[in-house]
C-alpha cells in the first residue's frame, strides 16, 4: 500500500482534502533546503506532556507555530488561548486549532509534525508524516509496541527523515559530562547497570462507563485501539495504564531510566575496548499489582532483567514507594569493579567502592536543548541526540520486551532481525496488537 492509498484509507474527517497537494508538499518537504528558513511544525496532543512541547517550540524564534491538534476542543483552546498569552509573536499570528492531525501532514508548508499524544497515537502518526516528507518529534517510548517502533523507523530510514525521540536526557550537558567520565576509565570494569522508579503515583479508581464530553471526539481519540466504552479513569492522564492505550510506568518513566542505563553501560564497555554490548540475548520480568487494588491493568510492582554478552541491566519499578534508591527517587546506577556511579535528573556523581565521591555533576532543565537539537538537525539533516533508529528505538524496544515477558510470564529470546520471539509463538502476540481498528490499520514495513 503507498501512501497515497493508506491516507485515502484513512480519510475520516479530511476526505476532501487533495491529494494531489499533499504529494506536492511531501516532494517540497523532501527537497527543501532548511538552512536559512524558518521552521513550520504542527504540535499535536497538548494535554499533559504535549503542552510543555506546546510552548517550548512556540518559544524558539525560528519556528513557526502553524497548528495545534487536539480531540478534545476544550483543551485546544484553553491550551491555545494561555499560549497566545505568554507569547507575542503566537498572539500576533494565532495559530489554526485542528482536530485531525492528517490536515497538517497534508499541508505543504507545515515542516514537522510534534507529537505529545498517548502512546497508541505514536506511530500511525510518524509514518504518514515520513511518508509525507515531514520530521517528527515524538514523545516516548516510539510506540504502543514493539512492532509499532519497528515500522516507524522502516518508515523514517526509507524516507529520510529526521525523527527525535522524546528521551531528553541525550541533550541534557550533565549526562553528556557523565559518558564523558565514564569513557576515562576510572569505574573499572563495568558488568552491571541498573534503573529505577520509585516515584508515588495515586490509586485509578473504579468508575462506571459514561458518556464522552461532547468536546471529546472520542472515536478518534480511540484511532487503532479497540471500541470500548468511554470511562474518563481510562481517559486524560490514565491512559498510559490501561493495555489498549498505554505501556505502563516501564514505558512511561521507566524508558528514560533505562535509556541513561543503557547509555552509561555502552559507554563502559566501549571504554575498556570491549566488544559493543549491542541489544540483549534474554528478557525476564517479574511483578504485578501488587499494591494498589483499582482499575489500573499494568503492574504497580516490576523487576525486569536483561541479560546481554558478558553484561546485565536490570529495572525495578515500584510506584507506590516514595523512598528513593541510592538519593534518587528516579535514576540509574553504574557498577565497576573500581568504582560506581548514580545519576538522575538533577546531577550525578561517581564514588570510590567505599562511597568516596571522586567525580560530580549538578543537572539542569534541559528540554529546550533537546528541541534546539532536533531543529539544528533538520537543518544539517544529520543524526539527533535521541535518533530513533539508533537511540530511541533501541530504548523503546527494551520496555517492549520488558512488558511481553511480564505478560507472558517467562524469559524471551528476541529474534531482533526477524523480530519474534524465539521458540515462543504464544508471547509473540505481545510484540503487537491483535487488531487494529480500521482504518488505522498499522502498514506492513515494505508498504511505508
Amino acid at each position: 500500500m503507498d501512501r497515497r492509498n493508506f491516507l485515502q484509507s484513512t480519510s475520516g474527517a479530511v476526505a476532501g482534502l487533495a491529494m494531489s497537494g499533499a504529494l506536492a508538499g511531501a516532494k517540497r518537504a523532501a527537497g527543501r533546503n532548511l538552512a536559512n528558513d524558518r521552521i513550520t511544525v504542527c504540535v499535536a496532543g497538548v494535554g499533559g506532556r504535549g503542552n510543555g512541547l506546546l510552548h517550548t517550540f512556540a518559544d524558539i524564534d525560528a519556528v513557526d507555530l502553524k497548528y495545534v491538534c487536539d480531540i478534545d476542543e476544550r483543551i485546544l483552546g484553553s491550551r491555545t488561548d494561555a499560549l497566545a498569552k505568554s507569547n507575542e509573536r503566537v498572539a500576533k499570528r494565532r495559530p489554526e486549532m485542528i482536530k485531525d492531525f492528517r490536515r497538517a501532514i497534508d499541508d505543504k508548508e507545515v515542516d514537522a509534525l510534534v507529537l505529545g499524544t498517548p502512546d497508541h497515537w505514536h506511530a500511525i502518526p510518524t509514518i504518514l508524516a515520513c511518508m509525507a516528507g515531514k520530521d517528527v518529534y515524538t514523545e516516548k517510548p516510539d510506540g504502543h509496541n514493539a512492532i509499532e517502533g519497528r515500522t516507524m523507523v522502516a518508515a523514517a530510514k526509507k524516507h529520510g527523515r529526521i525523527v527525535q525521540l522524546g528521551t531528553q536526557s541525550r541533550s541534557g550537558p550533565h549526562f553528556l559530562k557523565a559518558m564523558e567520565f565514564i569513557r576515562t576509565g576510572q569505574l573499572g570494569r563495568v558488568v552491571l547497570a541498573k534503573a529505577w522508579e520509585s516515584s508515588r503515583q495515586g490509586s485509578i479508581p473504579r468508575t462506571p462507563d459514561s458518556e464522552p464530553p461532547k468536546t471529546v471526539d472520542y472515536d478518534m481519540w480511540l484511532g487503532p485501539a479497540p471500541m470500548r466504552p468511554f470511562n474518563r479513569m481510562r481517559f486524560h492522564g490514565n491512559w498510559r495504564w490501561f493495555f489498549d492505550y498505554g505501556t505502563g510506568d516501564l514505558g512511561n518513566d521507566g524508558v528514560h531510566r533505562l535509556d541513561v542505563a543503557r547509555w552509561s553501560l555502552e559507554t563502559a564497555v566501549a571504554a575498556k575496548g570491549e566488544k559493543p554490548l549491542g541489544m540483549p540475548e534474554s528478557v525476564s520480568a517479574g511483578g504485578g499489582k501488587l499494591y494498589f487494588d483499582d482499575a489500573q491493568e499494568w503492574p504497580d510492582t516490576m523487576m525486569v532483567t536483561y541479560n546481554y554478552p558478558g553484561a546485565m541491566l536490570v529495572y525495578e519499578m515500584r510506584i507506590w514507594a516514595p523512598m528513593r534508591i541510592e538519593g534518587e527517587a528516579e535514576g540509574a546506577a553504574l557498577f565497576g569493579d573500581q568504582g560506581w556511579m548514580v545519576l538522575g535528573n538533577s546531577g550525578w556523581r561517581a564514588m570510590r567502592p567505599g562511597g568516596e565521591i571522586i567525580a560530580q555533576e549538578k543537572g539542569g532543565s534541559y528540554d529546550r536543548a533537546h528541541v534546539q537539537n532536533f531543529l539544528d538537525c533538520m537543518r544539517s539533516r544529520t543524526k539527533p541526540a535521541a535518533d530513533l533508529e539508533t537511540i530511541g528505538h533501541p530504548s523503546s524496544l527494551l520496555c517492549h520486551l520488558g512488558n511481553a515477558a511480564w505478560r507472558a510470564g517467562r524469559t524471551l529470546r528476541f529474534d531482533y532481525e526477524n523480530y519474534r520471539v524465539i521458540g515462543d509463538d504464544a508471547a509473540n502476540q505481545f510484540l503487537t496488537r491483535p487488531e487494529y481498528r480500521k482504518p488505522w490499520v498499522l502498514p506492513r514495513i515494505e508498504d511505508v
